[in-house]
């Protein structure tokens, strides 16, 4: 068990974050392309001004008509996105791993705190299936890349507070990590791919309404 787990921290995680990297970097630039063939024009106007002001103004909870539409949804993406970002850089077990790849070395939560935030985040991804089951539009076009996309989103954090708990013995550690892998492989693949284009699509529309039509994308 201690080889395959060796294995998977080790040479698989280095798989996992090369593919990442370079289909990341293939769906990037396929979508550049695609747009220059397509609409030249809104490539042409892209600008920096109205991109960051569209981006800065877009993070503000319940500074866009969007946000404010849906007060509940926009609390929990909020608390979602903050607890997703703090738990995979902050987690001992994380930096370990930067550690020994590159040597950095940073302050970490304790595990308590770790712990609480895991449970918020699973407490989230249920939410996000309540919603998909209850709300009568969310459901009409949610697709199975919808469920597999929030299914890979939640396993490892499952996994990784059973295995804080000491529930499965040493295959939850490996699960969690595995998992979490599958997560990473899959991100230019699934809906969660918007994690590389969220920036870019906040930037064209804040570029197309700000630049062309004058107006607030918010």
């Amino acid at each position: 068990m201690n080889s395959l787990y060796n294995f998977a921290v080790g040479p698989l995680a280095w798989a996992a974050f090369i593919i990442l990297a370079v289909t990341a970097v293939w769906r990037l630039w396929s979508m550049h392309s695609l747009a220059k063939q397509k609409d030249a024009s809104s490539v042409a106007y892209m600008s920096w001004k109205f991109s960051l002001r569209s981006i800065f103004n877009w993070l503000i909870p319940y500074k866009s008509l969007g946000w404010k539409a849906n007060p509940v949804l926009t609390a929990v993406t909020y608390v979602f996105h903050i607890c997703f970002i703090v738990l995979v850089i902050f987690v001992t077990p994380h930096q370990i791993l930067l550690e020994n790849a590159f040597g950095i070395t940073y302050p970490t939560l304790s595990s308590d705190a770790a712990d609480v935030l895991t449970l918020i985040v699973i407490a989230c991804c249920c939410y996000f299936v309540y919603r998909r089951v209850t709300n009568v539009t969310v459901r009409y076009v949610t697709r199975t890349n919808d469920w597999i996309s929030l299914g890979l989103v939640a396993v490892p954090f499952l996994t990784a507070i059973l295995g804080s708990w000491s529930v499965g013995g040493e295959i939850m550690p490996l699960l969690h990590v595995l998992t979490a892998e599958a997560l990473i492989v899959a991100i230019p693949f699934t809906r969660l791919a918007h994690i590389l284009f969220a920036l870019f699509t906040r930037a064209y529309m804040g570029s197309e309404f700000g630049g062309v039509r004058h107006c607030k994308d918010w």
